[in-house]
């Protein structure tokens, strides 16, 4: 059995509500996750939720309910942004589930039994806000903690810690020989700095269970729970081991013949938790005597009109509103070209706008609106005999494309495709198909504009299914073709036959006042 494709989003804790930084991780995964399938590919896609942690029992407390039907209430918000988002999930975990716990006890077992754990008292500050405890290291010049760790108490309890020191120079070696493993390069230079500049510390990887009792019971001791970062990193094997995976049970001492999924090939993850998947983890799979995930794509943060989102002061973008008003796709569309994987970026509502109309509207669905107009005005939606015109460079896209999105270049991809999409637009203002349809003697002429014009139509319908799936599969109705255009071995040039019917064009991006409201809505 051949290893499928196997790709990750974090876990998003279910403290709060949906943003765009969440919505614009899981589009990227997603058209990951298309654009492998296209590519001929078996894909396992995950996504799901970290529901352990003092955050949730508290919030669960202060609202007066069990922290599990908190966690079941909230659940629903973030299945419905993965359906509303139109995500091509194959799983969807919840660290309360039976199958996760058990794996991660079983790991927690595994891991004591062979010495990587021992029990030791701290004493000193913790931040509730980050889950985390702090050094004099974290401290300000001023002597207080940065804000981002909220209210920092003192404390002085009993834990038990793993061991990560003595792996120090083991994982900054294997960093270096597998430049790959952390993209891009400078998110993997910041892990290198970190490392050859700092000594680990060992990771407490406990709490004890009369602090905090929402998380996983420690197997060999009653009296504490895991450490919420431990739990979460687990599900990117819980799950495969949950589906069979060979690998992963092996690992656990068990027999497994599912699917072959570890190592995972993408972990798509956020700058702020870098550390946890880039240190952490891949220590803990080395102990597990697991293989390395392939890569850590790490993906910046959105601002908008140049600040940090805030709901305090109602600087959001609300995925919802967005999609509601512009489409899923003009949404997908715009956080995939706006922002390459890697720097932050800056939404501003007028951005959206020109790109919606200047590459949508005015683009790509221009384009497809006029040659199908033409194709039933002078030619009663008949394809005419194969040209090849433009082939050569529908085949250069193509050949571009395939290698961008086998390197998740995804802003790269889609620029890309522009380049026909811009091609094939200035071809109807070269060969002015208007006019030649006026002189008989052109009626050749013109049959060679229109096929390369339609074909054009149909390579770009599956070029852009990845990313604008909705719409791409639209091209391909407008075109007369069933299905949908999800597979990038369809893509040789004359794959639309003569005699073929094409059908009326419906806008698919309908011109609107810009910048309209709602684009992004406060709240």
């Amino acid at each position: 059995m051949s290893k499928r494709f196997y790709i990750t989003t974090a876990i998003d804790y279910v403290n709060g509500e949906p943003h765009v930084g969440h919505a614009y991780e899981k589009v990227i995964a997603d058209v990951i996750a298309r654009a492998h399938r296209s590519l001929g590919a078996e894909v396992l896609f995950l996504t799901g939720l970290d529901e352990h942690g003092q955050k949730v029992q508290q919030t669960a407390q202060a609202r007066g309910m069990n922290p599990q039907v908190y966690c079941d209430e909230l659940s629903l918000v973030w299945k419905n942004l993965a359906k509303t988002l139109d995500l091509t999930i194959d799983d969807f975990v919840r660290t309360t589930e039976p199958r996760h716990k058990e794996v991660v006890q079983a790991i927690l077992s595994k891991l004591n039994n062979e010495g990587h754990f021992y029990k030791s008292v701290y004493k000193g500050y913790y931040s509730t806000k980050e889950e985390t405890f702090l050094t004099e290291k974290d401290r300000l010049p001023d002597g207080t903690f940065p804000a981002m760790y909220g209210e920092v108490t003192e404390l002085q309890e009993e834990n038990y810690y793993f061991k990560l020191k003595d792996q120090q120079a083991w994982l900054i070696d294997y960093i270096e020989k597998n430049p790959r493993f952390i993209q891009p390069d400078y998110r993997r230079n910041e892990v290198l700095g970190f490392l050859k500049n700092n000594t680990l510390e060992d990771l407490c990887i406990t709490r004890p269970a009369n602090r905090l009792n929402w998380g996983i019971p420690v197997p060999f001791d009653a009296n504490f729970v895991t450490y919420v970062w431990f739990d979460a990193l687990v599900n990117y094997i819980s799950v495969p081991a949950a589906h069979g995976d060979p690998t992963v049970l092996a690992a656990l001492g068990r027999k497994g013949n599912g699917p072959e999924l570890w190592p995972a090939d993408v972990h798509d993850i956020g700058k702020d938790i870098l550390k946890f998947h880039a240190v952490y983890w891949p220590i803990m799979l080395k102990a597990m005597g697991l293989p390395q995930p392939k890569q850590l794509l790490v993906h910046g943060w959105w601002q908008k009109d140049g600040q940090k989102l805030s709901k305090t002061t109602g600087n959001v973008v609300d995925p919802f509103a967005v999609i509601n008003e512009w489409g899923l796709d003009a949404f997908r569309f715009y956080v995939v070209r706006e922002l390459a994987i890697g720097p932050d970026g800056n939404w501003t509502d007028a951005g959206f706008s020109s790109r919606y109309h200047a590459e949508l509207a005015n683009g790509l669905g221009n384009l497809l609106n006029r040659t199908l107009n033409m194709l039933n005005r002078y030619r009663g939606g008949v394809v005419p005999e194969r040209s090849d015109e433009l082939a050569a460079e529908a085949t250069k896209t193509i050949n571009e494309t395939k290698v961008l999105l086998e390197q998740n270049q995804l802003q790269d991809a889609l620029a890309s495709i522009w380049v026909l999409v811009n091609r094939a637009n200035k071809y109807v203002e070269d060969t002015a198909p208007f006019k030649l349809a006026k002189d008989p003697a052109q009626a050749k002429r013109l049959d060679e504009v229109l096929y390369n014009l339609a074909e054009s139509c149909r390579i770009l319908a599956v070029l852009l299914w990845p990313f604008i799936p909705s719409s791409a599969t639209k091209i391909y109705a407008q075109l007369g073709l069933e299905g949908a255009p999800d597979k990038i071995a369809s893509l040789a040039w004359g794959g639309l036959t003569a005699g073929h019917k094409v059908k009326e064009p419906v806008p698919l991006f309908p011109r609107k006042d810009a910048p309209a409201p709602g684009t992004a809505k406060t709240k």
